[in-house]
């Protein structure tokens, strides 16, 4: 489970970030709260904020570290596409445009008997990875012990196996991550971290050419497999039982090695007869089409107890779907191996003491330097210096800006007529 995510010097954010899953001291649905070793985590944490204001950056900076992770090992001696994959800084003043950006994540192995907690991240700059660390902590410890530490003038490696420093030290480069080339050498410490950012999964609902390819995924095992179309039907009813089914067809080929392509129509029951109605999946509704597109990754992270990070949720979805759609993560008897939702949106009707906790809503806020903040409703002060309670309508405070992280309105007087 993803515990704490920071991030520093990433587009908008050039002052370190902080996305917290701890649970903090509170007692509202204290039953939704995870216990590993000695950590209690949270299974959701969602993010409002004004248009532009870095919703999609915390997202991004999460993607990106995890991207680096696991492809770093391909940038090596290459300089030009280490400054074609290098994460943007923050560009507004010339200091930070030229200094390294800082990624850190604190988390568990889902299933791991021993507890162990982790921290791992790195830091890079115009050249290349200037700061790599992993360090681990075991249940009953106090404190973190290192596995290995790099930085510019050097590295120590001392809680990697004898037997695989020789080829670390000397096949690494400038470019590429411990961790990333560790894994590729099987590395079993190395291995175990990279493998925790592949089993997460990500959604990218404001990337209209992400998103149509998203549409495109199937299931694993869906074209052949007749269970996997009927679990996905079962999805489909729990906010549409138009559809009955699935039928499946291979288009035919003249190629050998070509890939097999398919076309598959959604069944439909005819109002006066027990006939099927066959709809091409894609002339479906956009909403239907996102819950297909998310259905893979919401099995996948159940499945495995790993991170599904979405942006902009609430695109095309109504309000009460959505609903649903978190609830399965926040119900133990579905989540069983304890996966997590992030996702930022616009949809104020989740905002609500019914449905989260106050630590579990975060928001983002961008200042006139274009200096963007993330925050939690749990850490947040009002102008009386009070924390805010857990009776509060948060969708009222929220909307009259109490909480900040609003748009600035002012009328579009320029359209009238002069």
């Amino acid at each position: 489970m993803l515990i704490q995510f920071n991030y520093k010097n990433y587009r908008s954010f050039r002052d370190e970030a902080s996305l917290d899953l701890s649970a903090t001291k509170m007692t509202e649905f204290s039953d939704r709260v995870v216990s590993v070793g000695k950590e209690k985590i949270l299974p959701v944490a969602t993010i409002y904020g004004a248009n532009a204001s870095g919703k999609s950056n915390v997202y991004s900076a999460f993607e990106f570290m995890s991207h680096y992770v696991i492809n770093s090992f391909k940038y090596g001696d290459d300089t030009r596409h280490y400054k074609e994959v290098r994460p943007e800084p923050f560009l507004f003043d010339c200091e930070s445009e030229k200094a390294e950006s800082s990624f850190e994540v604190y988390f568990t192995i889902p299933g791991d008997p021993s507890e162990r907690l982790y921290n791992y991240g790195f830091c890079l700059g115009p050249n290349g990875v200037t700061e790599e660390w992993l360090n681990r902590k075991a249940k009953t410890a106090r404190q973190y012990t290192s596995v290995f530490y790099r930085d510019e003038e050097g590295m120590d490696l001392k809680g990697i196996p004898k037997k695989n420093r020789e080829n670390i030290e000397i096949a690494l480069e400038p470019q590429v991550l411990i961790v990333s080339l560790g894994a590729k050498l099987k590395v079993d410490k190395c291995k175990l971290i990279r493998d925790w950012f592949l089993e997460n999964e990500f959604a990218d609902f404001g990337d209209a050419v992400k998103n149509f390819f998203m549409s495109k995924m199937l299931p694993k095992g869906f074209v052949k497999d007749k269970s996997v179309q009927d679990d996905v039907v079962k999805f489909f009813a729990s906010f549409d039982n138009q559809i009955k089914g699935f039928e499946v067809t291979k288009l035919p080929t003249t190629e050998e090695g070509k890939e097999e392509l398919y076309t598959i129509d959604a069944l439909h029951k005819k109002i006066d007869s027990d006939e099927m109605a066959k709809i091409p999946l894609n002339a479906e509704s956009a909403g239907t089409l996102k819950m297909f597109a998310l259905y893979p990754e919401l099995q996948a992270v159940l499945k495995r107890g790993s991170v599904l990070f979405v942006d902009e949720l609430n695109a095309r979805l109504h309000p009460l779907l959505v609903r649903n759609f978190i609830l399965t993560f926040l119900n133990p008897e579905i989540n069983v191996n304890h996966a997590q939702l992030i996702f930022t949106t616009h949809d104020t009707w989740q905002l609500s003491n019914q449905l989260l906790r106050r630590d579990e809503i975060w928001f983002t806020e961008k200042d006139q330097n274009g200096l963007s903040t993330l925050y939690s409703l749990a850490d947040f002060i009002d102008g009386e210096g009070n924390r805010i309670r857990k009776d509060e309508s948060y969708e009222k405070n929220y909307l009259i800006g109490k909480y900040g992280a609003i748009p600035t309105l002012e009328t579009i007087d320029f359209l009238k007529e002069q």
